[in-house]
């Protein structure tokens, strides 16, 4: 039976912050709101109260607390992918739990729900290694890695969920579970990639791949060549080896402090690109985008990992943004021309952001154990971010979509969903029955609050 939600009025908060360690704030509290802010700023997370967890027995505590007043809980880490509409009830953030251990002998690491990729990067590089972080450092490992973890190394080594070897989670029936393949095995498979439907994460365990260095960076174009690159991109890519990982973003960044001047208050276009192998054969076969159009900024080189947000160049900042995105089946010349007429040179477009990205490779092949991703057949992805708020930039973000509809996809990428209609999108209905019968089995009454996507 799942529960029926009472009045958060009704909940006495009093006795959770009496049961636990951390800190339990509600709205009109000094400390709410720090603890509740997302890294979008846009989005507007305001829950009845929230727990900042001290440790994996407060989160038992929150969500025992939660099933008993009839309250849905859910979970924020680091605070990227937020959405307002499932942050109604108690939210447990677990920013605090930030344990980092390297096994370098063995190859894997240990991290707390709070940790950011960045400490394990750091940790990791003396010893010759490197975790499959995402596009940027900055964001939480376990967020990150539940929505199935497409990183720039993607098309060598897969996503970041191949690589989980244990999961603790305080499961919806308020129980703290050690996770692996061969222990509890559904919910293994559910918790690498349905991100919170069935628990709350408090630390994992992955392998992680000898990777010291690598040749990428970023190579920066005029917006009016925008058209001629892409189409070389389009043709390069496509014999591109497994050792390449790439994208190309369109990029609208305004006159601030920190953003190179020749790239400022213009349009342009940025090719991201990590090859793993050598840095001679990495040079040769970027040879081709380097003779694509005029370069105006190149930083494409041999580095070592820690270098690695200097790849896609993310925004370390909380900003107001309006996201949106698909995965595409294919990317065809005609594809291009169907972007660029909203987003090329000479169109005003709203957004900051418009990133195609190259699958397959690893990233096509399913792990060595089953788990809850989807997506494994599409080729592209598709990012739009705009700034929340810009007149038109919504409307602007979905006829991009729109536009796009010919060569969309199945389902989408769980960590590129921005409402709770996308997010069961981006399941089959084999996985989605999946996940429905580990939900009767781990919250029979329905606490998890993103587990309502399931229906």
């Amino acid at each position: 039976m799942t529960i029926a939600q009472t009045s958060a009025a009704a909940v006495p908060f009093a006795e959770l912050d009496a049961l636990t360690i951390g800190t339990v704030a509600v709205p009109g509290e000094k400390k709410y709101d720090a603890l509740v802010s997302p890294w979008n700023v846009a989005v507007p997370v305001r829950p009845a109260a929230v727990l900042a967890a001290h440790d994996a027995q407060d989160v038992v505590e929150a969500v025992q607390f939660a099933a008993r007043h009839g309250l849905r809980v859910t979970p924020q880490a680091t605070g990227h992918g937020p959405m307002a509409d499932l942050t109604t009830g108690l939210l447990v953030t677990t920013k605090e739990l930030d344990e980092v251990v390297i096994h370098p002998e063995e190859g894997w690491a240990r991290a707390g729900a709070g940790v950011k990729w960045l400490k394990v990067v750091e940790a990791a590089a003396p010893h010759g290694l490197a975790p499959l972080s995402g596009s940027i450092t900055d964001v939480g490992i376990v967020g990150y890695t539940t929505g199935g973890g497409l990183g720039p190394m993607a098309r060598t080594y897969g996503l970041a969920i191949d690589k989980v070897r244990a999961i603790e989670v305080v499961t919806g029936d308020g129980v703290l579970r050690r996770v692996t393949p061969t222990e509890h095995p559904e919910l293994f498979f559910a918790l690498r990639g349905a991100k919170g439907m069935l628990g709350i994460i408090t630390a994992i365990e992955f392998d992680l791949v000898e990777q010291p260095r690598f040749y990428g960076g970023s190579m920066w174009f005029d917006g009016a060549d925008a058209p001629a690159v892409i189409d070389a991109w389009r043709a390069w890519s496509a014999e591109l080896p497994e050792e390449g990982t790439t994208s190309f973003a369109l990029f609208q960044l305004p006159e601030m402090e920190g953003v190179p001047p020749m790239l400022a208050g213009r349009l342009t276009l940025s090719v991201r690109y990590v090859w793993t192998g050598s840095a001679e054969d990495g040079e040769r076969w970027f040879a081709a985008m380097r003779a694509a159009a005029p370069v105006i900024l190149d930083d494409v080189s041999e580095k070592p990992y820690t270098a690695i947000d200097s790849v896609h160049t993310d925004p370390l900042d909380p900003t107001p943004a309006y996201e949106a995105g698909h995965v595409l089946a294919d990317f065809t010349a005609e594809t291009a021309d169907a972007l660029l007429a909203l987003t090329g040179p000479g169109v005003p477009s709203p957004q900051i952001l418009v990133e195609v990205r190259q699958l397959g490779g690893a990233y096509a092949r399913p792990g060595e154990h089953p788990s809850a991703f989807a997506s494994r057949d599409a080729a592209y992805s598709l990012l739009v971010v705009g700034i929340a708020g810009i007149p038109g930039v919504e409307d602007h973000a979905g006829a991009i979509l729109d536009a796009m509809a010919p060569w969309v996809g199945t389902h989408r990428l769980p960590n590129f969903t921005f409402t709770p209609e996308e997010y069961a999108d981006a399941y089959d209905e084999v996985t989605l029955a999946r996940l429905r019968r580990a939900r009767r089995t781990y919250d029979p009454d329905g606490v998890l609050m993103i587990g309502s996507v399931l229906g």
